[in-house]
């Protein structure tokens, strides 16, 4: 049964019987087939995702498993177009490589043969097909490794280029070096809670150390490191904690800042405007950036150039 290009793919899986999802036929890749039923088994990992993240969201759900099942088709495709690749340029993997790659992970997926053939079983794959997917999955692997993996370099002038060509992308709100006293209440008329952090806040006017008074009686995740939160943005924080800690100079204490669910000290250390991230502050992430983009392109490369030389037809 042919494709319909105006439904999903999911629709129209969602329209056939088990037993024609299992014969249904959706591409060919030289004299291989790729079924409906290997698309749907090697989607069902996303599947359960999605239907979690989705749970009250049923149309964003069928919209997306239906992204899921169009990419799964791709990706198999792909694999077809590579394992033929390797055919035409090598023939075979020796039977000793493949044992060699299930046995390795076996021992880390699984632990021992024995505990591997019954989680199979209970998935319901069998051992060679188990063994099968591993040996695609290696060639396929080494195959990219070889053709689009390769050592990609990156020129200063390209940094630089896409630098001043995404200043957006580099600006940063007002920001204050803030540490914080957390101290949580057992309820919201816990007044107990409240006059300690009085009384902290009595200690540190008198010379106390906030970074200390931190370290001992803070609740909060940064108490080790005597409440410092580093450098944070406005919308790092809550509203309300926002609100005080930006009206806040450098060296300045908050009063107790009194929540139904806890009371808080913040300290600024210092503040810095808004501004745009310098290019020796981010020349390492934009070198990721341009090196992935040229992975991609370098990959849309050779698989085009796959298409162009193998028979293909999708249904």
């Amino acid at each position: 049964m042919a494709l319909s290009p105006e439904l999903p793919l999911r629709a129209q899986l969602a329209d056939t019987s088990h037993a024609q999802v299992a014969d249904a036929i959706l591409a060919i890749v030289n004299d291989t087939v790729i079924t409906r039923e290997q698309v749907m088994n090697f989607t069902a990992p996303a599947v359960e995702a999605l239907r979690r993240q989705y749970a009250l969201e049923p149309d964003v759900f069928q919209q997306k498993l239906g992204e899921a099942l169009d990419n799964s088709l791709e990706i198999l495709v792909e694999r077809q177009l590579i394992l033929h690749e390797f055919e035409v340029k090598y023939s075979k993997l020796p039977d000793t490589v493949v044992d060699e790659l299930v046995q390795d992970q076996i021992r880390e997926q699984y632990g021992d043969r024995v505990t591997a053939m019954k989680s199979l079983q209970a998935e319901g794959m069998t051992y060679e097909q188990y063994r099968e997917d591993i040996r695609e999955r290696y060639i396929e692997s080494a195959m990219r490794s070889q053709n689009v993996s390769r050592e990609i370099i990156i020129s200063p002038y390209k940094v630089e280029t896409y630098y001043l060509a995404h200043q957006d992308d580099f600006k940063v709100e007002d920001e204050i070096k803030l540490r914080m006293i957390v101290l949580n209440k057992t309820s919201e008329d816990d007044t107990n809670t409240t006059a300690l952090a009085r009384e902290i806040l009595s200690q540190i006017k008198g010379g106390a150390s906030f970074q200390q008074m931190a370290s001992v009686y803070s609740q909060g995740s940064q108490q080790k490191q005597g409440g410092d939160w580093g450098w944070v943005e406005r919308s790092v924080l809550r509203p309300e904690l926002a609100t005080v800690a930006f009206s806040l100079k450098p060296g300045q204490v908050s009063d107790v800042i009194d929540t139904p669910g806890a009371c808080y000290l913040m300290l600024v250390e210092q503040t810095r405007l808004a501004r745009v991230r310098p290019l020796n502050e981010v020349r390492d992430d934009i070198e990721k950036t341009l090196r992935t983009q040229e992975q991609a392109r370098l990959q849309k490369q050779w698989i085009d150039s796959l298409k162009k030389k193998t028979f293909i037809r999708t249904f």
